[in-house]
């Protein structure tokens, strides 16, 4: 049987990945939260608590990268719910040491050991957020930005090697993440997905041998739009979104 390791994987997006892979995969199950991950976790799962946005924590989980998984699922991640000035650089510098950092060494850990048997996949969760100019938080957007471009050229540099990268580039999902950032959103509900849906898309596009997965209709026409719209369109589009945000 294969094994799977999921980021983040108490809620959201990675409790549906857990959800959809502990049919046919060994699963090893990373989140902060001990407790709660033990008491979620499936039968016979691996469970390490970690905090991903340290060094210690990242270690805890490249060691059993080290020992080889035939896909990983880099999910964990964080926002943060006020104006670049009104956080602190603390409070930025710990975005990016989960949502890149963290990403890199997780995904550098994995590597070595699929390359040896040439197989393996990492799914590594981004954003759409990260085809454009944030309109809420500029580190956020920006982690985003790099997970896309960063999970594309992996799978360039390494799938005519038997190992394959998807970022997965959900739209806004119903989830714990906002609640977390303490970001209040007030969007029509056909704009939102549900985690399952994400997760659904994410495994159906590696198996096409797609480097970018993007769930939902809406978003995929918002992608598509912004690959080709000029710089300068792009940011009146986004100023219109946070005008439509915040309101």
């Amino acid at each position: 049987m294969p094994t799977a390791l999921i980021t983040g994987a108490t809620a959201g997006i990675g409790a549906a990945f857990v959800e959809a892979l502990a049919r046919d995969h060994h699963l090893v199950v990373v989140a902060r939260d001990g407790a709660r991950l033990t008491a979620q976790a499936p039968a016979g799962s691996e469970v390490i608590a970690a905090d991903l946005a340290t060094p210690e924590g990242c270690g805890l989980v490249e060691a059993r990268l080290s020992q080889g998984v035939d896909l990983l699922v880099n999910n964990a991640g964080r926002g943060l719910g006020v104006g670049f000035h009104d956080s602190t650089a603390e409070d930025e510098d710990a975005l990016l040491d989960l949502n890149v950092r963290a990403v890199l060494r997780l995904s550098h850990a994995a590597l070595a050991p699929m390359l040896a048997q040439r197989a393996g996949a990492i799914l590594n969760v981004s954003s759409v957020a990260g085809f454009s100019p944030g309109v809420r938080g500029a580190t956020y957007s920006a982690s985003k930005a790099w997970v896309t471009n960063f999970s594309e050229s992996l799978d360039l540099q390494y799938r005519h090697r038997g190992v394959r990268c998807v970022a997965v580039c959900p739209g806004f999902t119903h989830t714990e993440f906002h609640e977390r950032a303490n970001i209040e959103m007030n969007l029509p509900e056909r704009l939102w997905l549900t985690s399952e849906q994400v997760v659904a898309e994410a495994l159906k596009d590696l198996e096409r041998g797609r480097s970018i997965s993007v769930a939902g209709a809406q978003y995929k026409a918002i992608v598509a739009a912004t690959r080709v719209l000029p710089p300068s369109l792009r940011r009146l589009a986004s100023g219109m979104a946070r005008n439509t945000l915040s309101r």
